[in-house]
């Protein structure tokens, strides 16, 4: 894994539980619609047009880092571009999100999944990374849905509040559903995420988003396996690997059995309860809620100070948010979230 500017330690050593000299502090969806030069990059582009385009996605990457000292940066891209690259007809909708004209219901469709072949299929990702490691002083953040995730996409067709075809064809129709976890897992994921390391990502993110709709057996029979194969296909690469879902307090243990070495928790679990979960040999990652952010600045202040007092300065703590950054989020609300983290937390 080479680099051409060397980079910032502070996040990668928390990712493995090693001493540093402040909290590391990054923020999922820190590229994005809350940056008016986002918007006026965007304009009417669609998002997967964007991530297409190496040269704007990495300018997109590095908006966040040109204005806040955050300690890594995150790859900008989309979790279905790896969908969309192997021949799914899938739209990004605006204020909806992803579409797909023919959702996945049966063998048939599964077989619609064809093995990902980046260096064909996603140039312009590994291009957006190269240009990035020359950019950047602080690590690169690569990242993947996680097959359930995107399973529910893909069957749903577009987003669901209560996912309940997705339940019905894992329950329903059991063979189909390890077929489509089996080729999500090693059709899609792990060679889209391998790619990444391989051009030179530092970490990589396995987002599971809608893993918090299982109840707890659900999620250790038909959900955890196959995060486990991707996690514990990756941990010979030698680079952090987190795991983020939300509403998963009821999940955490679990997420952590998969494998990861950071478990990301959303604003709903204290950040010691959900620690006590994952356990002491992990890293957590979390846990200021996003909607905080919009209110007025001492409210912010407060909410941080308490998620740092939960982490009790323990070695393995990346400050996040429990989701990604709301489009109305003043962009220098973070910016004093980052100098107020780093404050807080500097070694004496």
């Amino acid at each position: 894994m080479a680099t051409t500017t060397r980079v910032r330690e502070r996040f990668l050593l928390a990712c493995r539980r090693q001493p540093v000299d402040a909290t590391p502090v990054w923020f999922m969806r820190q590229a994005g619609r809350y940056l008016p030069e986002y918007r006026r990059l965007r304009g009417d582009t669609d998002v997967l047009s964007l991530t297409r385009d190496p040269e704007a996605a990495a300018e997109v990457a590095l908006q966040p880092v040109r204005r806040m000292d955050v300690d890594a940066a995150i790859l900008f891209s989309d979790i279905m571009v790896p969908i969309a690259a192997v021949g799914v007809d899938v739209r990004i909708v605006a204020n909806q999100g992803p579409t797909l004209a023919e959702p996945f219901r049966s063998d048939a469709d599964v077989a619609r999944l064809r093995p990902l072949e980046p260096p064909e299929d996603v140039p312009y990702t590994l291009e957006t990374i190269r240009i990035l490691l020359g950019e950047l002083a602080v690590p690169l953040i690569g990242f993947a849905g996680a097959p359930f995730t995107l399973a529910s996409y893909l069957v749903e067709g577009a987003p669901s509040r209560d996912h309940a075809r997705t339940k019905a064809l894992m329950h329903g129709r059991p063979e189909t559903w390890r077929a489509l976890m089996v080729a999500l897992c090693d059709h899609v994921v792990l060679p889209y995420l391998r790619a990444q390391i391989a051009a030179g990502v530092h970490a990589v993110q396995l987002f599971d988003s809608w893993a918090g709709a299982l109840d707890p057996d659900d999620y250790r029979e038909h959900v955890l396996p196959w995060s486990r194969r991707i996690l514990e296909s990756l941990a010979a690469e030698g680079v952090p690997l987190i795991h983020f879902g939300t509403g998963t307090g009821e999940l955490l243990a679990m997420m952590r059995e998969a494998g990861a070495d950071v478990v990301g928790v959303d604003w709903r679990t204290p950040l010691d309860v959900a620690w006590e979960r994952v356990g002491a040999d992990a890293g957590i990652q979390g846990n200021l809620d996003p909607a905080a952010l919009l209110g007025p600045w001492d409210v912010v202040a407060r909410k941080a100070e308490a998620v740092l007092m939960r982490a009790g300065g323990r070695p393995g703590h990346v400050f996040n948010l429990g989701h990604g950054v709301i489009p109305s989020t003043p962009p220098d609300h973070l910016a004093r979230l980052v100098d107020l983290v780093h404050q807080r937390t500097a070694a004496r």
